[in-house]
């Protein structure tokens, strides 16, 4: 007779509130559990496809009464297509190299991240990071991650993006660029550099975390048709716009 050791309990804690950080004047709770042990990566599967997000060695979605606002949205990989303007993103980065490269912290990054912040979310608290915190961002994962580090022609480095590796897909954790390439869309090129990536992988999914109709931040990501969101715990096409 073959013994199995009992199965270590799961245990999920809700936050308290705090202000929500998409939709003005609203609060925000999250539904958070550890990632860890030899069943990590199998446990962060299920999560992901649940609508959960990580961030270090904690998943997290959000439970915020009479809200709704944050929809877990992915891309069927096989059926995407860029329409006119995710096209003209491609023309405009067409010297961009990414390169998959391990997750570990590096000062290039860390200087980059720096501007980002500072540019784009001054009064964050990720602003005040230092390279520590970065490398925890970077280097503190129970599964599965790597970075996409994207350069010019010139090798400079002008964007990253941090990614989880799942058993059907990639899940972009967190990426950010040089601030005076606004115009360049680097976020959008990311995302569709990561679909290329899992078609090269024969991967399905690219999930891209949440989508905040009512958040100029968080509504870009609606751009990357046909998306799937996460509705009444089935996933189902997101509809066009009229």
């Amino acid at each position: 007779m073959t013994y199995t050791p009992p199965r270590r309990p799961q245990f999920f804690y809700t936050t308290a509130p705090l202000p929500c950080p998409y939709v003005a004047g609203r609060t925000e709770r999250k539904v958070v559990t550890e990632i860890a042990g030899p069943d990590a990566e199998a446990l962060h599967d299920r999560l992901s496809r649940a609508g959960f997000r990580r961030s270090h060695n904690i998943a997290y979605a959000p439970v915020c009464p009479s809200c709704n606002a944050c929809v877990p949205i992915r891309i069927p990989v096989a059926r995407f297509e860029p329409g006119r303007t995710l096209r003209r993103i491609l023309r405009r980065n067409a010297g961009v190299d990414g390169f998959e490269v391990p997750a570990r912290a590096t000062t290039e990054q860390y200087a980059l991240f720096k501007r980002y912040q500072l540019a784009r979310h001054g009064e964050g608290d990720m602003a005040s990071m230092s390279f520590y915190d970065y490398r925890a961002m970077i280097e503190d994962t129970p599964i599965e991650t790597f970075l996409v580090e994207f350069r010019d022609p010139e090798d400079e480095l002008i964007g990253v993006c941090l990614t989880d590796r799942l058993s059907d897909g990639l899940s972009a954790v967190y990426s950010f660029f040089s601030p005076e390439l606004a115009d360049r869309s680097l976020g959008s090129f990311s995302i569709l550099w990561l679909v290329e990536r899992c078609r090269a992988l024969e991967l399905p999914y690219v999930y891209l975390g949440y989508w905040v109709a009512d958040s100029r931040k968080m509504a870009y990501k609606a751009r990357f048709r046909p998306s799937e969101i996460l509705s009444m715990g089935a996933w189902r096409e997101l509809e066009a716009p009229e």
